[in-house]
C-alpha cells in the first residue's frame, strides 16, 4: 500500500466545497492508493506522475467527475468514459451523481487509474487535431475572400491562435451571429492578436 501523501490546499479545498464533498473525498481516498503526487491545479485536486498531470477530480452542478488527462489513449473497456464536448481533443471523464456509484465502482476505477498511470510511464501522447483539419465557417470564407489582406494576418497567426477562433467562429447556430463574431475579431486578427490577447 502507497503511503498518501497530502496536499494542504487539497486538504483547505475538500474543507470548503459545498456539492460533491463525500465523492471528492472517497475519489481522493482512491487515487492516494497509487504512487502519484498529489498537488491543487486549476482550482481543483490533480494528481502527476514525475511532474505530468495523470488525473483530475471536479465538481460541476450535475455531477462530480474524475478527469483523466489523456483518457482518449485509455481503453475504456467498461465504457464509462466521456468526452466532455466534441472539442476536448484527449481528456476523458467519469462521472458520477452519488457516493454510491464511486462505491460501487471502485475496483473499475483502479483499472482505470492504472492505466493512466502505465500510459504516462509509457510516454504515450494523444495526436492532437491539426489546425488545418478545422472546417473553416462559411461566414469566415467570404471574409477571407472579400478582403485578402484579412486571410494572409489569420494565416499569420500561430495555429494555436487560428484553432481558437475558428472554434470561437464556428459556435454560434445562426448565420448572423457568426459574421457578428468575425467582425469583432476582425481589427485583432490583422494586429496579430489571439482571442483572448
Amino acid at each position: 500500500m502507497v503511503v498518501p501523501n497530502t496536499n494542504p490546499k487539497v486538504d483547505e479545498y475538500l474543507s470548503k466545497i459545498k456539492t460533491w464533498k463525500e465523492e471528492s473525498v472517497k475519489l481522493r481516498e482512491i487515487i492516494q492508493e497509487f504512487d502519484l503526487t498529489e498537488d491543487y491545479k486549476w482550482m481543483h485536486p490533480c494528481y502527476t506522475l514525475n511532474g505530468k498531470n495523470v488525473v483530475l477530480i471536479h465538481g460541476f452542478k450535475e455531477y462530480c467527475a474524475i478527469l483523466f488527462i489523456k483518457g482518449a489513449l485509455l481503453k475504456d473497456t467498461h465504457g464509462l468514459l466521456v468526452q466532455q464536448t466534441e472539442n476536448v481533443q484527449a481528456g476523458r471523464q467519469i462521472r458520477f451523481t452519488n457516493l454510491q456509484q464511486i462505491v460501487e465502482q471502485e475496483d473499475m476505477l483502479k483499472s482505470y487509474i492504472q492505466e493512466a498511470i502505465e500510459v504516462e510511464q509509457a510516454g504515450l501522447q494523444v495526436e492532437k487535431k491539426k489546425t488545418e483539419e478545422y472546417a473553416v465557417p462559411d461566414e469566415l470564407q467570404h471574409q477571407f475572400d472579400a478582403n485578402p489582406a484579412f486571410q494572409e494576418a489569420f494565416k499569420a497567426l500561430t495555429p494555436g491562435r487560428q484553432r481558437a477562433y475558428l472554434y470561437h467562429f464556428s459556435q454560434p447556430k445562426q448565420s448572423k451571429t457568426k459574421t457578428s463574431r468575425i467582425e469583432k475579431c476582425m481589427q485583432p486578427i490583422m494586429e496579430g492578436k489571439g482571442l483572448n490577447d
